[in-house]
């Protein structure tokens, strides 16, 4: 068997694709804000076709666009002329990937999307091809040198790739599409457990344990007891939000007066507690509890009203719902 330095040839092929990200990088310009925009406002489907590994990557790049509130499937264009044209309708736009841009089965993809006035965004590396000439909007990629005797598809693809995931990113961002959108699409696995909410987990309702600041220790012992959580959410008469008792507060203050059941809440309390937008990821509250002196639970609120508490959340939630 011939020796051959493998990690030095590694090193070379990614040496290669930096280099055509690079090239690809420098040829971004006015079109590419046209494809984000005709992409952003598509009303119908974004379609992505090609041949080969062309429509490997086609298939990628449909797939993060539905992923990021752009909806879209890819056909590959070797059975566009066996029927699947049928599948482009004229309120459509349609991305075709092509690295010569003269391969034969593009051909009818193109005559129909003319035919039809359907919108084609080319992605292509050669300005004298038909794909190009005949795109609405033309995304040049800059011929890049291949690895693998410089004939294997690698740097070429690498670019297309990468673009597609540009057009993604930048679409997703002229949409407003954020996490909560992004999470809605993305109900199950390890990144649905990254996105969950303080909303997703936190306690609501006749679960908040709310108390009048004006209330004793004596019902304050008996609400700890029969809530089991470990914290009382102190509210006025106008039932805003205006401090917070633990049961460590209480023990204390049991620890340092002998007629404590007769003292009332808002002499005790710690006012101003430490508040979170319902909205806001789950790891962000856990962080916040861990930075502030390992506090175990926040008040939650909505709309910036911070003064309302609409739930509270607990860090045993939170980590019962493995993030961490």
């Amino acid at each position: 068997m011939k020796k051959v330095n493998s990690k030095k040839i590694g090193k070379n092929v990614i040496d290669l694709e930096i280099q055509a990200l690079k090239k690809l990088k420098s040829s971004i310009n006015n079109s590419f804000n046209k494809a984000v925009s005709l992409i952003s406002n598509c009303q119908s489907k974004v379609i992505l076709c090609g041949v080969g590994k062309s429509f490997i990557i086609a298939k990628k790049i449909s797939s993060t666009l539905s992923s990021v509130g752009s909806p879209s499937f890819s056909i590959a264009a070797s059975e566009c002329s066996h029927g699947d044209l049928g599948s482009i309708s004229k309120k459509d736009l349609l991305i075709l990937i092509s690295n010569s841009g003269n391969t034969e089965e593009l051909k009818p993809v193109i005559q129909h999307a003319k035919r039809n006035k359907i919108l084609l965004i080319a992605i292509v590396s050669k300005k004298n091809s038909i794909l190009y000439k005949a795109a609405d909007v033309k995304l040049f990629i800059p011929e890049v040198k291949e690895s693998g005797h410089g004939i294997v598809p690698t740097s070429s693809t690498t670019s297309q790739l990468a673009l597609g995931d540009a057009l993604a990113i930048a679409s997703m961002n002229l949409k407003n599409f954020g996490r909560l959108d992004f999470k809605k699409f993305h109900p199950a696995g390890a990144l649905a457990t990254k996105l969950k909410t303080v909303e997703d987990l936190m306690l609501t309702g006749n679960k908040i344990p709310f108390i009048f600041e004006k209330s004793t220790m004596k019902k304050a012992l008996g609400l700890l007891s029969k809530t089991n959580l470990g914290v009382l959410i102190v509210r006025n008469k106008k039932k805003q939000t205006v401090g917070i008792v633990t049961d460590g507060d209480l023990k204390r203050v049991i620890q340092k007066n002998k007629d404590f059941q007769n003292i009332q809440l808002h002499k005790i309390m710690t006012r101003n507690p430490i508040s979170i937008d319902q909205n806001e990821l789950a790891v962000k509250a856990l962080n916040l509890m861990t930075s502030k002196r390992k506090i175990t639970t926040l008040c939650v609120y909505k709309n910036n009203k911070k003064n309302s508490t609409v739930g509270i959340l607990h860090v045993h939630d939170i980590l019962g719902a493995n993030i961490n």
